[in-house]
């Protein structure tokens, strides 16, 4: 499956797609986040391995994120981790992280720092509202007073930037 069908399809079922979102996330930002997220995922899919049935992976892929944002934002609700310090916080391990994942998971963490610090300041700015704190573009974009096409277009370009570390890591 080429990348052109699949961008074909994509077009084609956005607003459906984007729909289902809404009504599962019940908000049109978020929702729009989730819809960008779902092109990447399954254009590195694409990457991988052959997809047979594109139409229904997509919007699968669609609703395993909107279950995952639904998921954490029930975690972040019920977890106050702003109150415990940040050392607590970091010592906490997975229950069942072999030595090796917790190694790799260091490393991808070190390289990814060195790579996201080399981000011009509004670029981190971007990507701590959006992706640790979970704001959506156009509550970026208001904050920041940059258009919303500013903040779609850095969090791609920061994105494939963290993908790209994570392949290279997985490679070595």
């Amino acid at each position: 499956m080429s990348q052109s069908r699949f961008n074909h399809v994509f077009i084609a079922q956005r607003i459906s797609l984007l729909r289902t979102l809404e009504r599962m996330v019940n908000n049109h930002s978020t929702a729009e986040d989730l819809l960008q997220e779902t092109y990447l995922r399954v254009t590195r899919a694409l990457s991988e391995r052959a997809i047979d049935h594109l139409e229904p992976f997509v919007f699968q892929t669609a609703r395993n994120l909107a279950l995952d944002h639904l998921r954490a934002r029930r975690v972040q609700s019920r977890t106050l981790v702003d109150d415990v310090p940040p050392e607590v916080v970091e010592s906490v391990a997975a229950p069942v992280s072999s030595a090796e994942d917790a190694a790799h998971a260091e490393q991808l963490l070190e390289r990814l720092n060195v790579s996201l610090n080399q981000l011009s300041s509004r670029q981190q700015q971007i990507f701590i509202l959006s992706r640790l704190h979970g704001h959506s573009y156009l509550e970026i974009a208001e904050q920041l007073d940059v258009s919303m096409s500013t903040v779609q277009k850095e969090l791609k370009l920061i994105m494939a930037i963290c993908i790209g570390v994570a392949e290279r890591l997985n490679g070595d």
